[in-house]
Order: structure tokens, then sequence, then C-alpha cells
């Protein structure tokens, strides 16, 4: 059969082997043997599966196992520059491991399937401010692909933004899980974000690692723990 798969990590399983871990629109998340070799055909299919990569490929399901053979692997999407880019390497990277934890047990959903596909055309033709804000971006948009976006209809000027219950509200709730006045407006503001507008969202580095970690705090709330992020700290340094 042939899946068409974004590809998120690969882990070497052998000296002969290494595990691709991808999202796919066939069957959602899937994990498929690759040959970990020093041969044309190992190094190829290595190079064409690097993370945010787009790609065919044929296998099958055999019944009682999970880790699928791979027989072959075409590109979907050329992507002239995100795997070129340092930056933009760093933010696949991080994305990639972000997906890899938020779906793990994700059946086939052409709808998230789409986003993820559109999201990684767009970071490979952004250019310096976008790039840079993409995963906030992208986040953000996930969190609202996955039915936990705070209700932005409960948002009033001055309002806290409750992260505990995703709602705007007119005073401090009993609980430390809460933004400033400030903050929540910022928040707000994220709601606005899409792919026209990245480059007239001017933050600092500061400003941008706060963002992020309140999105982190976020879905580790509402949807699965993001804590432990191997790419982290690369990404902040590069932003």
């Amino acid at each position: 059969m042939n899946l068409t798969l974004i590809t998120l990590k690969v882990t070497r399983y052998s000296d002969t082997q290494s595990i691709l871990s991808g999202f796919s629109r066939e069957w959602g998340r899937v994990s498929l043997a690759l040959p970990a070799g020093s041969g044309k055909s190992a190094i190829r299919m290595r190079a064409l599966t690097m993370p945010f990569g787009i790609v065919e490929c044929v296998t099958e399901r055999r019944p009682g196992r999970e880790i699928l053979p791979i027989r072959q692997v075409r590109q979907l999407l050329p992507l002239t520059s995100l795997h070129s880019n340092p930056l933009k390497q760093m933010v696949a990277m991080f994305l990639s491991e972000v997906l890899a934890a938020v779906l793990q047990d994700t059946q086939g959903d052409e709808h998230l399937f789409d986003f993820i596909a559109e999201s990684i055309r767009l970071l490979d033709t952004a250019d310096g401010r976008a790039t840079a804000n993409f995963h906030i971006y992208f986040l953000y948009h996930l969190g609202r692909m996955l039915g936990i976006e705070p209700d932005t209809s409960t948002h009033a000027s001055g309002y806290i933004l409750d992260l505990a219950d995703g709602i705007w509200r007119p005073s401090i709730p009993l609980h430390r899980r809460f933004l400033t006045p400030a903050e929540s407006s910022a928040a707000f503001m994220l709601s606005r974000m899409t792919s026209r507008n990245l480059n007239a969202y001017r933050y600092t580095r500061e400003e941008r690692n706060r963002i992020l970690d309140q999105l982190l705090e976020y879905f580790s709330i509402h949807y699965v723990s993001l804590r432990g992020l191997h790419s982290l700290d690369i990404l902040r340094s590069m932003l």
C-alpha cells in the first residue's frame, strides 16, 4: 500500500535498522523499519526522512507487527530551504519532537494531516521574522486542531487567562495557573495570528521564549506533557 507520510523522527534500533516515526494521512501515527547501513539506498532513505519531510512510501500491514516494513520512499514536496537553513532545520526538529509526543496514539485524520503539511510548506518559504515566529503560530493552531484552544469568546479587555480552564476571567482564579493581564492580552492576540501576518508580530527573544513556555504549559495541562523536550534549549538559543 502507498502511505502518505509526514516524517517526525528516526531512532537507531540496531546496527542494521532504524525506526522511522511518522504521521500518515491514511493510518495516523505509524512506525516503519529503515535500513541503517552505509549503502546508497539507506543513505537516500535517511535523506528523504529528515524531520518534517512529506513523502510517499510503499508498505504493508502485517498482523501482530507494530513496525511496518518499508519498500520505497518518494519525496512528495521538494523543500528548497527547510533542510538547508539551520534555523528552519532547528524549528522543524523541535516541532517534530512536539508532534511525536502529541500524536502518539492518533488515528488517521485528514484535516490534521493537511494542516501539518501546509505548515511545512509555509515554513519552507518563510522569511526571517516569519521563521522566528513560526513555532508559536504552529503550536497555537495545533491546539485549535486538537480542540484545546482557549475560548476566545470569554475574552475582554483586562481579563485574565485561566490556563487550567482555558477561559478569560475578570478576576484571579483560586490556583496559580493563570497569566497576568498583559500576558492574557498577548495570548488573545495569538488567536489572530495567521499564515499571512506572521511578519506583523514583533517579539523580543525574551517575549518569544515566554510565549513558548506558556504554550508548552498549556499543552501539558490539557493534552500531553511537553516537558523535557531535547531540542528546546537549542531552539531558545537560536531565536
